[in-house]
């Protein structure tokens, strides 16, 4: 196995995507940052045939450790920005903004 480098760290974070899915293939995550209401659920879906986990920067969420073609959901249900990460690769990282618009 031979993990990807990461990319640059100085390059411009991505815009929000309007979605509630993620899919974790390539060791990221797709979109980088989405854009999604309060009582969204979220779906995470594990392509990569190493397995990742999807955890809240601030603890409020985790998976277990997600093999190849399962998922992860999670429902927001206050505004906010949450990041996470997988914690087995720390060098993935995502984020979730919760907007009232």
């Amino acid at each position: 196995m031979t993990m990807p480098v990461p990319a640059s760290t100085a390059s411009a974070p991505s815009a929000p995507v309007a979605t509630d899915h993620v899919s974790i293939a390539a060791f990221a995550f797709g979109p980088t940052t989405i854009t999604v209401k309060p009582g969204t659920t979220v779906t995470w879906t594990q392509q990569d045939e190493d397995q990742h986990t999807v955890t809240a920067n601030d603890g409020s969420f985790t998976s277990s450790p997600l093999v190849t073609g399962t998922t992860y959901t999670h429902t927001f249900t206050a505004p906010g920005t949450y990041a996470y990460h997988c914690s087995i690769h720390p060098f993935m990282h995502g984020t979730v903004v919760v907007t009232n618009g």
